[in-house]
């Protein structure tokens, strides 16, 4: 695990606030009858507007800027000609890169009206991941933060937790040291210390937590074809506790 300065944190914060204020434009401007190849049109451009790059453009072959799933696609959807409707959810992944340092946070949209227990599952992987920054405080584990978003996501909220992907250490990496489960226990994963800056990132399905990945090696869609959630944020360790990052 790298433990980042004062200095370096405040570069990540502006790296991982420009992540916030590119999904608030998204959040503003995603519509039925986009393209989610438009959308991350906007999502580049609006990064390069802004004196950044791109973080995913070209990490191990990715193609877009945005990571752009729907429904049952849990991440990593490829934005191209498909059509986003009305009552569909789209989560909306997007990094950058500023200064040699990497922002990364997710949020998911919902275009229209949703069923209720449709919007139970994007409140409770909120929740989840709100269990989880609590717990992101030195001397605790890792898995203060597994266990923590997966009590809320499966206990009380009785959705899957995605367990074949998880959150991450970032930097000048985009993935660093350690690996951040959304499930475990209490007594597992390295203790954290100030100075590591992660991300926390819940994946819930509304059914099995088992997931595949398409042929195109990339899209991660659920293996029951049920919906999926995905928030996530970057998240510095203090003496203080958490400090969110990719907050405004």
């Amino acid at each position: 695990m790298i433990t980042k300065s004062p200095e370096e944190i405040e570069i990540m914060r502006r790296a991982a606030q420009l992540v916030t204020k590119t999904l608030n434009m998204v959040g503003k401007t995603i519509k039925p009858g986009m393209t989610t190849a438009e959308l991350d049109q906007l999502v580049e451009q609006f990064i390069l507007d802004h004196g950044a790059m791109p973080g995913f453009k070209g990490f191990h072959g990715y193609p877009a800027s945005a990571c752009i799933s729907i429904d049952d696609e849990v991440v990593h959807g490829i934005p191209g000609d498909r059509v986003m409707r009305e009552g569909q959810i789209v989560s909306v992944d997007v990094g950058t890169i500023i200064d040699g340092y990497y922002g990364d946070s997710a949020r998911t949209f919902v275009l229209g009206e949703i069923p209720a227990e449709l919007q139970r599952l994007l409140d409770t992987t909120q929740r989840a991941l709100k269990a989880g920054i609590e717990q992101a405080r030195p001397g605790n584990r890792v898995g203060h933060i597994s266990h923590a978003v997966q009590q809320v996501a499966e206990k009380e909220g009785g959705f899957g937790v995605v367990r074949q992907l998880v959150g991450h250490g970032i930097g000048r990496s985009m993935h660093e040291e350690p690996q951040v489960p959304n499930f475990g226990s209490t007594n597992e994963g390295p203790k954290l210390r100030a100075g590591i800056v992660i991300c926390i990132e819940p994946m819930v399905n509304m059914g099995t937590h088992q997931v595949k990945t398409l042929p195109d090696g990339w899209t991660v869609v659920t293996a029951d074809g049920r919906p999926s959630a995905h928030f996530e944020h970057q998240v510095a360790i203090t003496d203080d506790g958490p400090d969110v990052l990719s907050k405004l």
